[in-house]
């Protein structure tokens, strides 16, 4: 059986909150993908092995979701098949200096801008160190990557906001045609 492996680096001060108390969480982890999680606490070197590569895919996604901030509980729901995690790195958009005035737009006065993309989009969002990071269902996390983007390229908390809330009815609209065929069908 060929096994595969992945080399993952994460912050030093996510590395407890990875192996959780007593080991828990990497335990979990191990035993729901059938992996091995060798952890390196000095260095913040996370090595994952295990033969099925698609569950090793999922497991390195909730390692790298755990590292970018996120609670171990809300990383695990990438064990389902249509959630996914996206990272979008500050400084490929602005300037070293930037940084910090950016993740102030995406956070918003006490975190009220992060809240209301979550909100209206189902999706969980981390600003840790220079990334952005977004966790939910894939057409989820599409559209709150945009709405970030956005902001971080300067658009108005309003024009987003307003974008997001037209996006949001256009899914309500699309979820209530999908099920008025799957009722006309019966």
């Amino acid at each position: 059986m060929t096994e595969f492996a992945y080399e993952i680096k994460i912050p030093k001060d996510r590395i407890a909150v990875l192996i959780g108390k007593k080991g828990e969480i990497k335990r979990s982890i191990e035993e729901q993908t059938n992996t091995k999680i060798k952890i390196d606490s000095k260095e913040g070197d996370v090595m994952v092995k295990g033969e099925d590569a698609l569950s090793l895919y999922s497991t390195r996604d909730i390692i790298m979701a755990i590292g970018r901030g996120f609670n171990p509980d809300i990383a695990q729901l990438l064990f389902k098949q249509d959630y996914c995690f996206e990272m979008i790195t500050i400084q490929d958009f602005v300037k070293e200096n930037h940084v910090q005035r950016i993740k102030g737009r995406i956070i918003g006065t006490h975190g009220k801008t992060r809240e209301l993309i979550e909100q209206l989009t189902d999706t969980f969002i981390s600003v840790y160190g220079k990334t952005v990071c977004i966790l939910g269902r894939v057409e989820d996390v599409s559209i709150a990557k945009r709405a970030v983007e956005s902001l971080i390229q300067g658009s108005p908390h309003s024009n987003v906001y307003n974008w997001l809330e037209k996006m949001r009815r256009e899914m309500k609209r699309r979820e209530f045609e999908k099920q008025d065929k799957e009722f006309l069908k019966q």
